[in-house]
C-alpha cells in the first residue's frame, strides 16, 4: 500500500497546476504532476501527496468544508490502491461534489486517474493494451 501525504502550501498547489495535466468530471477536477528529481531524493519513494481545494463557487464555508470532507473520504478509499507513487494530486471540488452519490464520486476519481494516465495498481503502472486502453 502507498503512503498518502498532504499538500498544504500554496506553492505546492501552484506547481501541480503548472504541470497542466488536469481532467474534469461531474463531481471534481483532478490535477496531477510527477515529482521532479529534487523531490524524489528528499521524499520517500513509496509516497504520493494529495491536496484539496474548493472555491467560493461551491457555496458558503459550510458547503466548501463538506465538499472537501467528501473528497478526502473518497481519496482514502481510492488513491492508496490506485495512485502512483512519486506523484502529486490536487482535487478541486465542484458544485456537484455536494450532491453527487458517493459511489459516483469514487467513479469520478477512477475515471480521472485513467484519463490522466496516473493510475497504478499497488504502486505499479496498470497494464495497458497497444491502444492505451486499460485491460
Amino acid at each position: 500500500m502507498i503512503a498518502v501525504g498532504r499538500l498544504r502550501r500554496r506553492a505546492e498547489f501552484l506547481k501541480v497546476a503548472a504541470g497542466r495535466r488536469k481532467w474534469a468530471t461531474p463531481g471534481l477536477i483532478m490535477q496531477v504532476r510527477s515529482w521532479d528529481d529534487g523531490e524524489r531524493t528528499t521524499l520517500p519513494a513509496d509516497t504520493l501527496r494529495v491536496g484539496f481545494t474548493a472555491s467560493r463557487k461551491v457555496g458558503p464555508a459550510v458547503d466548501r468544508n463538506r465538499a472537501r470532507r467528501r473528497l478526502r473520504a473518497a481519496v482514502r478509499e481510492t488513491l492508496p490502491r490506485l495512485g502512483c507513487p512519486a506523484h502529486d494530486y490536487v482535487l478541486i471540488a465542484r458544485t456537484a461534489t455536494l450532491t453527487r452519490a458517493y459511489p459516483a464520486l469514487l467513479g469520478d476519481i477512477e475515471a480521472a486517474l485513467d484519463r490522466l494516465d496516473a493510475r497504478c495498481e499497488d504502486g505499479r503502472p496498470a497494464a495497458t493494451t497497444k491502444r492505451g486502453a486499460r485491460t
